[in-house]
């Protein structure tokens, strides 16, 4: 998320009060009215209202030609090179997003965009450990890279815990988690896990609450294992489905013959 000139992201007592609402919106999966609260007539607004429809694309599949409108129009008011950074890391998210979905293989532009916001993004600049997080979700997911993934996360973990950005922390210990699931490390992935649903849960990220119940579960042993699921699809059910990819890893176990 582009971060904006007033006060707070919405997520602590104090913080402006349009940023408190957009953040209500947006944590319920509201993304379409959180945006609508914001006017695009700065470079700062247009940048968060683009970011808030580029992750509606992720999390739903759905809202492209909003999502490019909104970033056209962000990348029209950028001026600073931090502006232009954000924008350019935006544009990364959205062409990873569609390449992800299959929407379209974007995967080319998702690195061109990338690469750009880090000419513009210097290392522990504000937004630097965000590019850093998307360049792991680019490099695990895309190019199927899990060791440059890892380090670009690590990265991302060391910069969310400079600035106290406790979301994308959350982000960060479950992508961590991930890959020492895969790597079988069962007890550092039970508490990467564990760690970014105690964040979800005490910011109140809803929308993302169903996808970290889900990965605490794929770690955990039973009946535990079988909890965990449940209360995560019932947030998902509670969501309108969403996130729709969620539902591949919700699906009950086919029976047995």
């Amino acid at each position: 998320m582009a971060h904006t000139a007033m006060s707070g992201n919405g997520t602590t007592a104090g913080d402006d009060p349009l940023q408190t609402a957009v953040w209500r919106l947006r944590s319920r999966a509201c993304w379409a009215d959180a945006a609508a609260l914001l006017q695009p007539v700065t470079a700062q607004a247009a940048l968060q209202r683009a970011a808030l429809l580029v992750e509606r694309c992720l999390y739903t599949e759905q809202g492209w030609p909003e999502a490019e409108d909104a970033l056209r129009t962000a990348e029209a008011l950028a001026h600073s090179d931090d502006e232009r950074g954000a924008a350019a890391c935006e544009r990364g998210q959205l062409a990873y997003a569609s390449t992800l979905h299959g929407v379209r293989d974007r995967a080319d532009e998702a690195r061109a965009a990338l690469g750009r916001a880090a000419a513009l993004i210097p290392p522990g600049a504000q937004g630097r450990a965000l590019l850093d997080f998307r360049r792991g979700l680019l490099a695990e997911n895309l190019s199927h890279s899990p060791q440059s993934a890892r380090a670009a996360y690590r990265r991302a973990h060391a910069g969310a815990t400079a600035q106290s950005d406790s979301l994308l922390l959350s982000f960060t210990w479950r992508h961590l988690a991930g890959l020492a699931l895969r790597d079988g490390e069962l007890a550092e992935a039970r508490h990467g896990f564990a760690e970014s649903l105690r964040i979800r849960e005490e910011l109140g990220y809803l929308v993302g609450t169903a996808p970290a119940l889900a990965s605490l579960a794929d770690a955990e042993t039973e009946p535990e294992a079988s909890r965990l699921r449940e209360e995560a699809r019932r947030l998902y059910r509670l969501l309108g489905g969403v996130p729709t990819w969620l539902a591949r890893q919700l699906a009950p176990p086919a029976a047995s013959a």
